[in-house]
């Protein structure tokens, strides 16, 4: 079933401004706003937007961004989240590090740290090792993805399956309220999974407004990890999911 011209002229409304709302197109369109109800119920279902209270937002995707404006966006709050699951880290152990412009703020606040054993599959965390006092720098073998510096594929995972981590820190592109992890490639998801099943305990690092942003493939669910670390109150759905698993989640202060 196709658009109708209202819902054709919403959806392109929702490429121009981040949220629309019910009552407001109700009176653009002169209709009640049970029919515009109606028609962001139908653009929803499409996944051409996402449900908000009294109306509906901009689907937001990761996917299209490059890595460099990635790094740039909530470059405050990141740093702050970094610092955080420092702290959780100790000197002294084994620490998975995956592709992410959040991980690599936590590459930054573990330089500090002594003796620790650093594998990864991101060559920019790499980078940001290279100075520091490591026991072992390890970089994961395997394909090289060009935009980014990620190390994916079927040989990163069998590399990465030769270990066991006591610490893994991974981000993501995407988080639902139901509890799921989530990215755009399915190489790169596949490495995240196995870096999961090879650490003793599993941290995720992710701004709260990967809650806005809709990727396709799971890498987890939030009970399959022992911290999550954002920068805001997730939504109530996914915190009782987390509760639930006795999955701890820390809000960070990124004014400190």
């Amino acid at each position: 079933m196709t658009l109708n011209a209202r819902q054709e002229e919403i959806a392109m409304l929702l490429r121009d401004v981040d949220k629309v709302d019910v009552d407001e197109l109700a009176i653009r369109f002169d209709v009640t706003a049970q029919t515009v109800r109606r028609d962001l119920g139908d653009l929803c279902d499409r996944g051409l937007a996402i449900r908000t209270h009294g109306g509906a937002r901009r689907v937001l995707s990761t996917s299209s961004r490059g890595y460099e404006e990635r790094r740039r966006l909530f470059g405050v709050e990141k740093a702050a989240i970094g610092k955080q699951a420092a702290q959780l880290i100790p000197n002294n152990c084994s620490v998975f590090l995956n592709i992410g412009t959040t991980t690599e703020q936590v590459a930054k606040a573990l330089t500090a740290h002594a003796d620790l054993t650093v594998i990864s599959n991101n060559i920019n965390v790499i980078q940001i090792f290279l100075n520091a006092k490591l026991r072992e720098l390890v970089l994961v073998g395997g394909a090289v993805r060009q935009s980014d510096g990620a190390i994916v594929g079927n040989q990163a995972v069998e590399f990465i399956d030769r270990y066991k981590a006591d610490f893994a820190v991974i981000g993501a592109s995407s988080l639902d309220s139901d509890g799921s992890v989530l990215d755009f490639d399915d190489r790169e998801v596949a490495v995240a999974r196995a870096i999961i099943r090879n650490a003793r305990i599993k941290i995720l690092v992710a701004d709260i407004s990967k809650f806005e942003s809709d990727a396709p493939v799971r890498i987890c669910d939030v009970s399959e990890l022992d911290y999550v670390i954002t920068d805001a109150t997730p939504p109530a759905a996914f915190c009782a999911v987390a509760e639930a698993a006795n999955t701890s989640i820390f809000i960070v202060d990124d004014t400190k």
